[in-house]
């Protein structure tokens, strides 16, 4: 491959062509049927090459087209499994790989970053890129003093190419639409648009990535590899090892997966407590799952890395303490309480009156992994949810659509879900109510500590199970 494509006629070419391709295979799919092949087998073969065409097109251009594939990635737990599988692949593929730059490229960006003998501040620098990201590739070194680093190289252009992508992507947002039923695609295509300046910015990521390692230095279930040196466009931090989350999902043991789910859950939840910032880029490429003095012992003694802090939410204070309020009386049933907190804070305009009581039905199914001890998310779950929030016939679609998303919690909702997409793609139990107790402002009062006495809960695929086990819960909330 050629340098980064950022000629906009060239981009928006490629990236027009992927509705342009879906329509294409669809007529070439009737034709087969037409022509006596079952529909099963066309169909399958459909996704396939459209799932091939997704990645090479996305991949290729990085910028906002694969940052788009990324964050499409981890919501792909919602699509149904005829269609979510030969996805899965291809968007897997865009969380640690794409088509590197040229070696040329990468060594003047160096030399005109950190100087013409730039190879001196390096022991060793491998030219094969290590893996690809949206806006810059890294490199794996070894930094002057002996410490083993990874160099992040800032493609040339990627700002015009971020912009131009999710400019383009936009226009046909509604022809991507049908990819994640229940979600609608123009405000995540916004909301990455409107952070490309912070993405851009490496002193920003580094601030936000030494924030992380010292306040998570020495901590027993999270790393941060620390910042060596950073530039305008190249970032070197120490070299992380580990098991990437994605092979976690592909091949992990049951262990790993409840492991890896467990310390997903804490990083989102005590994050912004512990640094007032909120990691905001949480796709399975971003975290790998470390294991101890010891590869041969307990999982339970593993530890999750965490990469990439390009995108964060400042917080100061930490988490709102409206959503930890909001969410505990919820779990309580007090409807009235909880529709005037939500009107207080503009989730329900001032022009809408709608049933606290079906608002309260509306939210239980969502956060049902809160009600109980431990809670196994499952890809089943996640379309369920996504199937009942996403189908127009259903009086849940209709009153979300009355609801109202402030500016203030669009980027915590987004990352909210995106977690809660890989831990159905980790198949993971998770203790998420000790998270929650642990690190949520407002969800414990002194009055009335949470906590029910209740165990796991398992959705399977095609319906809810529930298996109580204790006397102390006679009913629970559908």
């Amino acid at each position: 491959m050629s340098d980064l494509p950022r000629k906009a006629v060239t981009r928006t070419a490629k990236l027009a062509a992927l509705p342009l391709g879906f329509a294409g295979r669809a007529t070439w799919g009737l034709g087969k049927r037409i022509g006596g092949r079952s529909a099963e087998i066309v169909g399958r073969e459909l996704q396939q090459r459209t799932a091939e065409q997704l990645f090479k097109v996305l991949g290729e251009l990085k910028g906002g087209a694969m940052k788009f594939g990324q964050a499409l990635s981890v919501f792909e737990s919602a699509l149904p499994e005829e269609i979510a599988g030969p996805y899965r692949a291809a968007l897997t593929k865009l969380q640690e790989a794409a088509p590197p730059m040229p070696t040329s490229t990468v060594h003047s960006v160096l030399a005109e970053q950190l100087g013409e003998d730039w190879r001196e501040l390096f022991e060793e620098f491998e030219d094969k890129p290590a893996a690809a990201a949206s806006i810059g590739q890294v490199h794996r070194a070894v930094w002057h003093d002996g410490r083993e680093v990874a160099v992040k190289v800032q493609y040339p252009g990627a700002g015009q190419a971020l912009l131009s992508d999710l400019a383009q992507l936009s226009r046909f947002a509604r022809l991507l639409g049908p990819l994640i039923p229940g979600m609608d695609i123009k405000p995540l295509i916004t909301e990455l648009r409107d952070r490309v300046s912070e993405e851009l910015d490496y002193s920003l990521e580094a601030e936000a990535q030494r924030a992380h390692a010292e306040e998570f230095a020495d901590d027993p279930d999270v790393v941060v590899p620390a910042v060596v040196h950073q530039c305008d466009e190249v970032l070197v931090t120490e070299w992380m090892e580990g098991m990437p989350l994605s092979e976690v999902i592909a091949d992990g043991t049951d262990e790993q997966r409840n492991r890896a789910g467990q310390l997903l859950a804490r990083f989102l939840f005590s994050g912004p407590a512990r640094t007032g910032l909120l990691h905001a880029d949480p796709h399975p490429g971003n975290f790998r799952l470390l294991a101890g003095d010891s590869p041969d012992g307990p999982v339970e003694e593993w530890r999750l890395g965490v990469l990439d802090f390009g995108t964060v939410d400042r917080l100061p204070d930490g988490l709102p303490p409206t959503i930890g309020t909001s969410l505990r009386m919820t779990l309580d049933g007090e409807a009235d309480a909880v529709y005037q907190l939500l009107c207080e804070e503009g989730f329900v305009k001032e022009s809408i009156e709608l049933d606290p009581d079906a608002v309260l039905e509306y939210l239980l199914p969502i956060i049902e992994p809160a009600q109980v001890d431990e809670f196994t998310f499952t890809r089943g779950w996640m379309r369920h949810q996504a199937t009942r929030i996403g189908d127009p016939r259903s009086p849940a679609y209709q009153l979300a659509k009355q609801l109202n998303l402030p500016p203030a919690y669009l980027l915590i909702h987004r990352v909210t879900l995106s977690t809660i997409g890989v831990l159905c793609q980790l198949g993971a139990a998770v203790r998420l109510r000790d998270e929650l107790e642990a690190w949520l402002p407002g969800f414990v009062t002194e009055e009335e500590p949470a906590g029910a006495d209740m165990t796991g809960i398992t959705v399977e695929d095609e319906d809810i199970s529930v298996d109580l086990g204790k006397e102390a819960v006679e009913e629970t909330p559908a």
